[in-house]
């Protein structure tokens, strides 16, 4: 989908939402006139330093361990094209185009702060390809996550000298041919370009934000799916008082319940406390404290994010008053203990609603039909959706595992300490996926639910209408049927789609 807007990268005001648009709805980026003129600057500095001798990391050294080693004006392109193809290794499957993109647009981003050195040119080129879709083929693994994103990010950046391989209208090429057919011209690079181009944290940061930005529609999506579970169990709303969630202000508690009582407003189904039960389940009656502190995590990162997204993650840094100095931006830490976070955050939707599945399906605990089959015995009805809901849970818990605990040193141990930061953020997309997949499983069954007991005229109107979304992609069973693929549709639909914000 192409669209009409245009996305600036200037360094500075760069968002989630943008990064979105630039990766999903086809809108084009560009570089502003004044911050080219900063990109200019910098590289001049880097010029005059070579003209007046000056030793520069990456520039005229080795890296890494063999920093303390000078190189010949004469060799010092060259480094940075070897420098490209040596660090070209990630392994695995490739990184899914979208993912992709937003490292274009990350690294676009970080360049245009005016901070790295870079040619104008080189960082249009970068910019030309985000715009015509010319996409490196990019290996999903193969990131320690500090000394930059180096295996990922030479993937991207091979192919701006017409190396690698690229996608470009749904065939995989040369980066050459995609350059070619996309009427683009590779790049010769000089000093620190190279450097540039790979050292920093766009790799998991664009994981990261790809990511936080379907765990919102997946939180949302479990506060709604939490709703639709309440009215078929005749859940209690009395729980979800604001002057009670008060007398603990987490703020978080007290969105996640205005927004369900907002939803729940008009339904019919929602009883007070001592109407049908004193006390609900925890996973009802505390839907509030643990949504509501899994959205605490969602905020922590959308907060990290936010500043890395607008941040220069290279090295060495080229400052403005001409200083150039080695530091440690390029390491993954800030973002590596986020994406942790995040995946625990987004594992505890799944958890507690895999069990809310448990008490829809369970006669003992529901007193609805066993497992809401039409006809018990005969048939399984949704009894084994919701042993799917406990594999995924039970994945998460693995995979929820901090990376960012462990540390391989590497470069002759020069680089002591790493942060994996790339390896937690692709396992909090695969957790968020799998939420998604356990909430669209609590859904189907709280529609079933629905259906069998008659209810949709006394469901709340703003729960009618998503159940009428939801049942569109998977209708109420009349009978057994395999639903596989419409559990799946629906954890696509939930990703993707903003209905709920």
């Amino acid at each position: 989908m192409r669209s009409e807007v245009v996305v600036e990268l200037d360094g500075r005001t760069l968002d989630r939402h943008k990064i979105e648009s630039a990766v999903y709805r086809g809108a084009k980026v560009n570089v502003p006139e004044a911050d080219l003129i900063r990109v200019r600057a910098s590289r001049e500095r880097i010029e005059k330093q070579l003209r007046d001798g000056k030793v520069i990391y990456g520039v005229n050294t080795g890296f890494g361990k063999l920093s303390d080693i000078e190189i010949e004006k004469e060799d010092i392109a060259k480094l940075q094209l070897n420098l490209l193809r040596a660090d070209a290794v990630g392994v695995g499957d490739p990184l899914p185009t979208p993912i992709v993109r937003a490292m274009m647009v990350l690294r676009a981003n970080a360049l245009a702060k005016g901070f790295s050195g870079i040619k104008e040119d080189t960082l249009l080129l970068l910019v030309d390809m985000i715009n015509k879709g010319v996409h490196p083929v990019v290996p999903s693994k193969g990131s320690v996550g500090a000394s930059g994103d180096l295996a990922p990010l030479a993937h991207v950046a091979i192919v701006l000298i017409g190396e690698g391989k690229a996608e470009y209208e749904g065939e995989i090429l040369s980066g050459a041919e995609a350059l070619e057919r996309a009427g683009l011209n590779p790049v010769s690079l000089e000093a620190k370009e190279g450097l540039a181009l790979i050292n920093g944290t766009q790799a998991m940061t664009g994981v990261g934000v790809v990511t936080l930005n379907e765990a919102e529609r997946v939180g949302l999506a479990a506060d709604m799916a939490a709703c639709l579970t309440m009215e078929a169990l005749q859940g209690i709303i009395s729980a979800f008082d604001s002057e009670l969630l008060a007398v603990r202000p987490h703020p978080e508690m007290e969105f996640v319940a205005s927004r369900m009582r907002n939803w729940l407003e008009g339904s019919k189904r929602i009883t007070h406390q001592g109407e049908v039960r004193m006390q609900d389940a925890y996973s009802i009656r505390c839907i509030p404290q643990v949504h509501g502190a899994s959205w605490q995590a969602f905020n922590y990162v959308e907060e990290r994010l936010k500043i890395e997204i607008n941040s220069a993650t290279d090295n060495p840094i080229i400052l403005e008053n001409g200083e150039i100095i080695s530091g440690g931006h390029f390491h993954g830490q800030p973002i590596a203990l986020a994406m942790d976070f995040l995946k625990v955050g987004a594992a505890e939707w799944a958890n507690i609603s895999e069990r809310r599945t448990e008490r829809l399906v369970n006669p003992q605990l529901s007193g609805l039909s066993p497992f809401l089959a039409m006809d018990p015995g005969l048939e399984c009805g949704l009894m084994v959706p919701q042993y799917a809901a406990a594999a995924l849970v039970s994945e998460n818990k693995v995979l929820a595992h901090p990376a960012s605990v462990d540390s391989i040193p590497t470069s002759a141990n020069q680089e002591d300490h790493v942060s994996m930061g790339t390896i937690g953020s692709r396992q909090a997309r695969e957790i968020v996926h799998n939420s998604a997949r356990v909430i669209a499983i609590e859904l189907i069954c709280a529609s079933q639910a629905i259906y069998l007991e008659k209810a949709e005229n006394q469901i709340a109107p703003a729960t009618r209408d998503y159940l009428e979304k939801v049942r569109k992609i998977c209708p109420p069973l009349e009978s057994d049927r395999a639903i596989s693929d419409q559990m799946e549709a629906l954890a696509q639909y939930i990703l993707r789609e903003d209905v709920l914000k």
